[in-house]
């Protein structure tokens, strides 16, 4: 695979924010790169493995400017390729949604010790090491005002009783997103974390098909889960500048499945 590329597309025009979006080829990634673009933001649409994918969504943006930005989130040195090769593609980068992430089941009796050893390297590398490198190399990038949203979970709260390695990245992130919330509070760099609830996503088709979705649409007093552009647009409020004094905090954001003090 090609290490950190970035593809233009045809496409020019200077827009109001550059904005880096991690897995953007799917699912609330994809809704949240199109929700950006209708506010005329240029965007870098990340993605690891599905080129066809993220060129689709690439086209269906609105507005111009925007680009396709690969890397491995396991890798580093792609890491800080793909991130240097959106900032110097949009200019900066203004806001970095880190939404990318994997979803492996390791259910603790039923895995070998080898097999949970790997979910727990694997998960933990795209999931918390991946997108803690992906902010560094974009706050390199950020001018002062600038915003960090993660996308973070309900099972980090609640738990997660086959993917333990998730959830645990999940509550992870939002302790790397309180430390930088205090770390980039003095340049005016908001830093925020969105916990979705069960959304209508790819990784979450399996366990919405059949009777899993009568029974997990059940779980919310509003007896339905969530669609991808209604966190999409949650995470460009977050992105805006009436946002900046929510710095540190986390929205729950499940339909009021899982309530918490």
């Amino acid at each position: 695979m090609t290490r950190g590329l970035i593809l233009g597309s045809a496409r020019l025009g200077a827009m109001d924010r550059s904005v880096l979006v991690t897995g953007a080829s799917r699912g609330i990634g994809a809704a949240t790169a199109r929700a950006f673009a209708a506010e005329g933001d240029r965007v870098a649409v990340h993605y690891s493995s599905s080129p066809d994918a993220a060129k689709e969504v690439l086209q269906s943006l609105p507005g111009t400017g925007h680009v396709l930005a690969q890397a491995d989130l396991a890798d580093p040195e792609a890491i800080r390729q793909m991130v240097d090769g959106a900032a110097a593609a949009l200019g900066s980068i203004d806001v970095l949604v880190n939404n990318a992430g994997i979803y492996e089941p390791h259910p603790i009796r039923q895995t070998s010790y080898d097999q949970w050893q790997n979910a727990w390297t694997n998960t933990l590398a795209v999931n918390l090491i991946g997108p803690a490198n992906v902010t560094w190399c974009a706050v390199q990038h950020m001018p002062r005002g600038g915003r960090i949203i993660n996308v973070s979970s309900r099972g980090a709260f609640r738990g997660e009783p086959n993917q333990p390695a998730y959830g645990a990245s999940k509550a992870a992130i939002i302790s790397l997103t309180q430390s930088l919330a205090r770390s980039l509070g003095p340049e005016a760099i908001a830093v925020t974390a969105i916990a979705p609830g069960w959304t209508t996503t790819d990784m979450a088709a399996e366990a919405l098909s059949g009777d899993g979705y009568h029974r997990r649409r059940l779980e919310s007093p509003l007896e339905r889960v969530a669609a991808p552009n209604e966190v999409a647009a949650a995470i460009v409020y977050l992105a805006s500048p009436l946002a900046e004094f929510a710095t540190g905090t986390v929205l729950d954001f499940n339909g009021g499945s899982h309530l918490r003090m």
